[in-house]
């Protein structure tokens, strides 16, 4: 059985698809929702599927191995970040290398790196004038957002979109394709 660990920091609606895509599949167990916000909207969600979360802080995550030998220890196939806002430590993606994957809400290389995340990438898609956004599935490395492209899918952006339609477009491609890319990269059978 394959074993991934979802890292959310917001609503957790992206964790709570993946959750429910594999929750009959008997190849894969969600077996954790780890954050770093202690008032997420993930923490219910994932109450509700009853994943067990972990909770930890920023001296916990940067300054120890804690992290990193609890998901040894588990044995996790897979790390999958789902709106998780902070840069992966080193010693993290070294213990797990091309086992972590992230969905960044723009088509990579453009409007990615510190501080475009969920609204702002949007807004910066609208002013840039873009006729064109998506979604970029890649793996994680030391540095945000410049990871191998796993995957990409995009969406058309309307002169008279705001930033809030941009944004509920993209959130549709990622519900519709991250479940089914994690499945491709654990080498699963869609089922």
């Amino acid at each position: 059985m394959k074993r991934i660990v979802l890292f959310a920091s917001g609503s957790g609606s992206n964790a709570e698809k993946i959750a429910l895509y594999f929750a009959d599949n008997t190849q894969v167990d969600v077996s954790l929702i780890v954050s770093n916000n202690p008032k997420a909207g993930v923490i219910e969600r994932a109450r509700r599927m009853h994943i067990p979360v972990l909770l930890f802080d920023r001296t916990t995550f940067y300054e120890t191995s804690q992290i990193t030998q609890l998901l040894l220890n588990q044995n996790v196939d897979l790390i999958v970040l789902a709106g998780f806002m902070w840069l992966m430590p080193a010693e993290l993606v070294r213990a797990f290398p091309n086992k972590i994957v992230n969905i960044h809400p723009a088509l990579l290389p453009k409007f990615g790196g510190k501080g475009m995340y969920g609204h702002y990438v949007h807004k910066a898609v609208v002013a840039a004038g873009e006729t064109e956004s998506g979604i970029t599935i890649h793996y994680v490395n030391e540095h945000y957002d410049e990871g191998q492209i796993i995957f990409q899918a995009s969406c058309p952006v309307l002169p008279s979109d705001t930033p809030e339609d941009v944004a509920r477009n993209v959130q549709m491609l990622e519900h519709t394709h991250y479940p089914k890319i994690v499945a491709d990269v654990l080498k699963l059978k869609h089922e």
